[in-house]
């Protein structure tokens, strides 16, 4: 194994993964909407004072609806390709994934709540 290529191929992996944020990102009204979100969860972090445990908690929770949207994205890329036609099976796994996004972010949510309420009330 030659070092040098094989630090080649880890660098364009990093690059790779980047380059899909960044497209899920330009191209995903939703993923948009998870990084509003992010952000107004850190300015919120910081304004309240959280603790460590919190904003792990916050962490863990904003890393799984991005992880999940980025899934959402990429299974439904797939499902275009394969089935760019109408179909009610494809239809079907699209609005699974969807669903699964929606269960992470509506958990978040409720971490969100669990966190935040007792600190504005």
């Amino acid at each position: 194994m030659n070092p040098k290529k094989e630090c080649k191929k880890l660098i364009n992996s990093f690059k790779y993964a980047i380059e899909g944020i960044i497209s899920s990102f330009k191209t995903e009204r939703n993923m948009k909407i998870h990084i509003l979100a992010m952000i107004v969860v850190i300015i919120a972090g910081i304004f309240f004072k959280i603790n460590a445990l919190e904003w792990m908690m916050c962490v863990l929770a904003i890393v799984l609806v991005i992880a999940g949207e980025i899934f959402n994205t990429s299974i439904e890329t797939i499902v275009d390709m394969v089935s760019p036609q109408k179909n009610e099976k494809a239809k079907l796994v699209k609005d699974i994934s969807a669903a699964a996004v929606l269960v992470l972010a509506i958990g978040a949510l409720i971490i969100g709540l669990i966190i935040f309420i007792p600190k504005i009330f």
